[in-house]
């Protein structure tokens, strides 16, 4: 069951890639010098792209390399976040970790400030992508809390608070 694209996702996922196509590739991706964890997540993200990280290289919820990215890293790899919300299912199952990354600072989402309202719009209509079509999988998973928190963020998409 993995791999299957939700309904919908193909024509979104060329959406969103075309949205994020000019958000430079940092130099680096975490505080690499902070410590041996964050220059390991860094070297981890720099031997990638979006198109070509596998979702092995995004660990689990303990041992994510996103976790540590900065703005400008989340922001280079948040079409591939969506394509794997979006795409892996079963033992691959990613949804949990996406909407943690999302939601991880609440309404004082620095992620969700680096993004143009224009991108947090990709966002929000994956956000709805995964509710139409996953919905059971997400409450199986118990993410559905998480689902409806990312939506109140994500799909505000002008300059003001995201938390309305």
């Amino acid at each position: 069951m993995a791999n299957e694209l939700t309904p919908g996702s193909d024509q979104l996922i060329s959406e969103v890639n075309a949205v994020f196509e000019s958000v430079p590739r940092p130099l680096h991706f975490t505080d690499h010098e902070h410590c041996c964890e964050c220059a390991e997540h860094d070297a981890t993200l720099n031997n990638y792209e979006p198109g070509t990280i596998p979702r092995a290289a995004l660990g689990h919820g303990g041992w994510d390399p996103i976790t540590f990215a900065t703005d400008g890293g989340f922001r280079y790899y948040l079409p591939a976040l969506i394509r794997m919300a979006l795409t892996q299912q079963g033992d691959d199952y990613y949804i949990d970790q996406f909407l943690f990354q999302l939601i991880r600072d609440g309404a004082e989402n620095s992620r969700w400030r680096a993004c143009s309202p224009e991108q947090r719009a990709m966002v929000s209509r994956a956000l709805h992508l995964l509710l139409e079509h996953r919905l059971e999988e997400i409450e199986h998973n118990l993410d559905a809390d998480h689902l409806m928190q990312a939506l109140e963020i994500w799909s505000e998409t002008d300059e003001g608070d995201p938390s309305g």
